[in-house]
């Protein structure tokens, strides 16, 4: 079993920061890609930045020079730092992990429980 787990939410005025991070346990042989995804009332659930396997990092044009994704192979942990935060960052963020379970299994993808934002003055 594997379990994603997010944590670093919470309530910040316009122009603070937070960290968020998301702690991958269980049966793990290799994270491959990862990311970060918010869902706004009434709204679909967007990316917002997600490190591939390969190549460049992604970042939602509403979150670039703002927010960064980074992550920790060896805690198996993936962090979202945001700044300037503005009022509408508010959103339950979710992360998202393609994880192999063993050297000769695909990735499946796992979603953590959804940790949540709000920015308001």
């Amino acid at each position: 079993q594997v379990q994603l787990v997010e944590s670093g939410g919470g309530l910040v005025q316009p122009g603070g920061s937070l960290r968020l991070s998301c702690a991958a346990s269980g049966s793990i042989f290799k994270i491959n890609a990862v990311g970060w995804y918010r869902q706004a009332p009434g709204k679909q659930r967007e990316l917002v930045a997600r490190i591939p396997s390969g190549g460049s990092t992604v970042y939602a044009d509403s979150v670039k020079g703002r927010f960064t994704i980074s992550r920790d192979n060896a805690k198996n942990t993936v962090y979202l730092q945001m700044n300037s935060l503005k009022p509408e960052d508010t959103a339950v963020y979710y992360c998202n992990a393609h994880i192999q379970q063993s050297m000769m299994e695909l990735s499946f993808v796992y979603w953590g429980q959804g940790t949540q934002v709000i920015v308001s003055s």
